[in-house]
């Protein structure tokens, strides 16, 4: 196994958990056919912000020392390019198995592992970080968008001067649905892999203005892409 594990071993995450259902369904098995349905299929039929548009986004906002949460298959961390070689990498999820499947994918950065729920305190070291993302992230937390963002509070204690939070999330309101996205959406809330039918675009950008100096937002299909910037 490249890098290792730097967390704690996750508690409290058993089946009622609110942070339970969110991350259930990323087993060895979905994760197999997670590259084709989520950043293939659902990311260009449902929410139509095609994977090209996420990989652009890292292009543009990741580090050298770069800390990524909710990590899937490490696909955009595969395909993104990085401004120095070799960077160093974290890969930061609640599930231990995309962590290990991830780190396999990027054996050779050599990644370092954390087990963290990221609604809790990350312990990790405070500003070790230029860049942090949290892609396709928001919509599977617990909870209205108003108690998600305690994540920003926690993404700006890890960032270094001038870091860079980025990410994308499908919203409920504030971006452009169809009837078939709707649906897809509800259905995903219905199975609990989602949790974001209370989630609108003026709150994430409540969220972002409240704890960070800068930040932009644009929306493409059903999905507010964003990015925020830490103090100098």
């Amino acid at each position: 196994m490249p890098g290792g594990y730097s967390g704690r071993v996750v508690a409290g995450v058993e089946r009622g958990h609110p942070a339970y259902a969110g991350q259930a369904v990323y087993t060895r098995r979905f994760l197999g056919v997670y590259d084709a349905v989520v950043l293939g299929f659902n990311s260009r039929v449902f929410w139509r912000c095609p994977m090209a548009r996420l990989v652009e986004l890292y292009n543009k906002h990741v580090s050298g020392r770069h800390l990524d949460i909710g990590v899937g298959t490490g696909r955009l961390l595969d395909d993104c390019s990085f401004p120095v070689k070799p960077p160093s990498i974290t890969l930061m999820d609640l599930n231990r198995d995309p962590l290990e499947v991830a780190a396999a994918r990027l054996e050779r950065y050599a990644p370092e592992l954390h087990q963290a729920n990221v609604l809790e305190r990350w312990d990790l070291p405070p500003g070790s970080f230029d860049s942090v993302a949290m892609s396709l992230l928001l919509h599977c937390l617990p909870g209205r968008m108003p108690d998600k963002t305690v994540v920003f509070e926690h993404a700006r204690t890890a960032l270094a001067p001038r870091g860079v939070l980025f990410g994308a999330t499908v919203l409920a309101e504030g971006v452009h649905h169809t009837p078939l996205s709707r649906l897809a959406m509800t259905a995903l809330n219905r199975r609990e892999d989602f949790s974001n039918l209370n989630d609108t675009l003026d709150d994430l950008d409540a969220g972002l203005t409240r704890t960070f100096e800068s930040h932009e937002i644009q929306v493409q299909g059903a999905v507010a892409i964003f990015a925020a910037h830490a103090p100098a």
